[in-house]
């Protein structure tokens, strides 16, 4: 969509007074905001949620520097905006009750992600969590379904990573700009979800990641999905707003189930006696969804890539690494375990830091990435 063209959905997304519901409705009554612009305001009163001193702010709109501006920033950061009434507009975000006009998006919008599952949880997560959310992805990606996310630390990003490693599609639902990568460590991850799916917000560049956000995000990234999958939350995680949003769209709500003395998933556990899905392995999701297997993806019993995905190793960054198959280690129990010295040690650490095949957790625990 050209310039000209997108000007009056920015226009008509900063009237004082029009929600987007409100927003909807006159696209659906009148077919365009171009169009909205030009009709008069008794035709305007008549549609349901528009009051007097919002129709009056449209008929008597002007030209505003500002919305130039906005569309210089984007041509400059090369920004797209999916319109609601682009063909490629997400199927399910549309039939909510409070869908976004646009999104803003970088990357590739595509008829696939109408088949869509959300995997969230918490920012903390566990070996265990990370783990699981990555295989759970990788299996559900195998089958054609596009994972949806919000790039957060922890289960958002593991989401992200299961896909991806799948070669398969990923879509980001960012709670800033889309110039205000949150959080900053993900920027690379940013770039491969862009260039293997899309990277969308409804917030304008140069919104920062305020905490009021996430919630508005979090009915985009249910929104748009068959259903949402929670990995570790606890009581009062985020994630469980994201489950309630889904229940009130109509959508299927999974979680995986933790340890029983975990407190990071005894939000998950309270979905499950609420009545969940409790999710095991991709194929439980499957099955509920009533999925066939995508003719593009072949899937196989055990994910290869899951297991074997590192560059070639030193003998030594081997000893590290198979030390943290199954989660994260401590520098010294490392040390003790491996022969290595303390030196050494730091230093092949550090390097395998460098390479981004494992990170450092606090206490000088370490984890694979």
């Amino acid at each position: 969509m050209d310039r000209k063209s997108l000007y009056p959905w920015l226009a008509l997304n900063r009237i004082a007074g029009l929600g987007k519901v409100s927003y909807v409705r006159l696209l659906e009554k009148f077919g365009s905001p171009e169009k909205v612009f030009q009709v008069d305001l008794e035709a305007l009163q008549s549609i349901e949620g528009i009051r007097k001193n919002t129709a009056l702010t449209i008929v008597k709109f002007k030209r505003a520097e500002k919305i130039d501006r906005e569309l210089d920033e984007l041509e400059k950061q090369r920004i797209g905006i999916l319109t609601f009434n682009d063909p490629l507009y997400p199927v399910l975000l549309a039939k909510i009750h409070d869908p976004p006009p646009y999104l803003y998006y970088k990357g590739s919008p595509s008829k696939q992600d109408r088949h869509s599952l959300a995997l969230v949880g918490s920012r903390l997560g566990t070996p265990y969590g990370i783990k699981v959310t990555e295989r759970l992805a990788w299996g559900l990606s195998q089958k054609g379904l596009t994972i949806v996310s919000g790039m957060a630390r922890g289960i958002d990003t593991a989401a992200h990573q299961g896909a991806l490693m799948s070669q398969g599609r990923t879509v980001a639902v960012l709670g800033s700009g889309l110039d205000v990568i949150y959080p900053p460590e993900n920027q690379k991850l940013y770039d491969r979800i862009a260039e293997q799916g899309m990277v969308c917000s409804e917030f304008p560049p140069g919104t920062l990641p305020e905490r009021q956000n996430f919630p508005i995000r979090n009915r985009i990234i249910s929104g748009m999905s068959l259903g949402v999958v929670i990995v570790e939350a606890t009581q009062r995680s985020g994630s469980l707003i994201t489950a309630r949003l889904a229940l009130d769209q109509g959508r299927e709500v999974f979680a995986v189930p933790g340890s029983v003395e975990s407190f990071k998933s005894s939000g998950t556990h309270n979905l499950i006696k609420q009545g969940a899905k409790l999710v095991e392995h991709a194929q439980d999701i499957l099955e509920e969804l009533r999925w066939e297997e995508s003719p593009q993806k072949a899937e196989s019993e055990q994910p290869a890539v899951l297991i074997d995905r590192t560059p070639s190793l030193s003998l030594k960054e081997k000893q590290i690494w198979d030390l943290l198959s199954d989660g994260s280690m401590q520098v010294d129990q490392m040390v003790r375990q491996t022969g290595i010295g303390i030196s050494p040690m730091l230093s092949l650490l550090l390097n395998m830091e460098l390479k981004g095949l494992i990170k450092q957790l606090p206490g000088k625990f370490f984890i694979r990435t």
